[in-house]
């Protein structure tokens, strides 16, 4: 029970970070908005319900929440196939579901945190047989069901996100680096394949606007993907115009590319190129270091869990928020091709702050129950 907790164990220094963060957050919003205060007050109750979440989550024992993980995952199932059929579509994606009071919600942002519960549950389980195929093969059907109900919606982006939240945890779980190795010997070719058939639009399973993404991202000096790469090209250079200290938040001067209406999802996707303009490089990497710090707090209460459904858990989360930022801030600087993904903690999108907080909570219990060193027995 909570009262058994030490208090000294409890990760302060991480909702510091995560305050701070949004804090950042909420200001570089504000500004995106253009001050719509619709916009920052929806933002704000996220984070007063979400820190709370966190708050109440970080008291119970994450024990608890595992031992539903598979209820858990028939609510994320249930959640993804609603979307298919009675979710609300947004140009030519169907990603909402609306619901009584609540309201519009994204319930993919959601089975992020309840896949990281549930194979953080089920690793721990066959952790004595995580290498034999069976166990592999039914983890990997178990998995795949979420990622086809979420690239059908389509949000291809989202999907690639669990990908790597599923394989990182693997890795930590265990995994042989026998299948390590072949896996990758049969990934890089089937790559590269994919690459090509990209180029003569010969991907089948790809949506037309995808497609033209990539393409357009591996021949980013065409003139025929010229409007394809526009937004990526007016985001690169609101972060440069910034320079060292930016042009400050909210500038209305008419060599802003945000005021000149040259970004789309200002909001959202490409919140870190208003962050790189109104605050330059010392706003782009006191952003990238709370991230950092984030996720190193993340991976040593992983270090330090009594056991590995806890150090699972914590793992999970930590890839979760590092390869979501690096991927976004990839988007803003046309390292990747562009897609759809919000920065975590800064973008506005309530669904995503309270999946996060959620994340942040089940992990601080974690850090709560941890094991006691040598030193500390001194």
């Amino acid at each position: 029970m909570f009262w058994n907790y030490k208090l000294k164990n409890y990760n302060f220094g991480l909702l510091l970070f995560v305050l701070l963060l949004n804090g950042l957050g909420i200001l570089i919003l504000r500004s995106a908005s253009n001050q719509d205060m619709s916009v920052v007050g929806k933002q704000a109750m996220g984070i007063i319900l979400g820190f709370a979440i966190a708050i109440i989550l970080s008291l119970v024992d994450y024990h608890r929440v595992l031992q539903a993980a598979p209820v858990i995952y028939l609510a994320c199932v249930g959640s993804l196939a609603a979307v298919l059929l009675y979710g609300v579509s947004r140009g030519i994606a169907r990603r909402w579901i609306t619901l009584p009071v609540i309201g519009q919600i994204q319930p993919s942002e959601f089975v992020k945190i309840g896949m990281i519960i549930f194979f953080a549950w089920f690793f721990a389980r066959q952790q004595e047989r995580l290498n034999r195929l069976t166990t592999l093969l039914l983890a990997g059907g178990c998995y795949f069901v979420l990622f086809f109900l979420i690239f059908r919606q389509p949000n291809l982006s989202t999907a690639l996100i669990t990908v790597v939240i599923f394989i990182g945890m693997l890795f930590v779980a265990g995994l042989s680096y026998r299948w390590i190795l072949g896996t990758l010997a049969a990934v890089i070719p089937c790559c590269a394949l994919f690459f090509y058939l990209v180029q003569f639009n010969m991907a089948p399973f790809l949506k037309n606007y995808q497609r033209e993404r990539i393409a357009a991202f591996l021949e980013a000096d065409s003139s025929a993907f010229a409007e394809a790469n526009l937004q990526q090209n007016n985001s690169i250079m609101a972060i440069g115009s910034g320079m060292l200290q930016g042009k400050g938040l909210n500038t209305t001067t008419l060599s802003s590319v945000k005021n000149g209406n040259f970004l789309s999802e200002e909001e959202t996707d490409f919140i870190f190129a208003v962050v790189g303009e109104e605050l330059g490089f010392i706003g782009c990497i006191t952003v990238i270091a709370l991230i950092a710090l984030i996720v190193f707090e993340l991976l040593v209460m992983a270090a330090r869990s009594k056991d590995m459904a806890g150090r699972l858990l914590c793992a999970g989360l930590a890839t979760l928020i590092a390869f979501q930022s690096f991927s976004n801030i990839a988007v803003a600087t046309g390292i990747f091709p562009n897609t759809g993904l919000p920065l975590p903690f800064i973008s506005s999108g309530v669904s995503s702050l309270l999946s996060l907080y959620s994340g942040i909570g089940i992990s601080m219990n974690v850090g709560l129950q941890r094991k006691i060193t040598n030193y500390e027995r001194i």
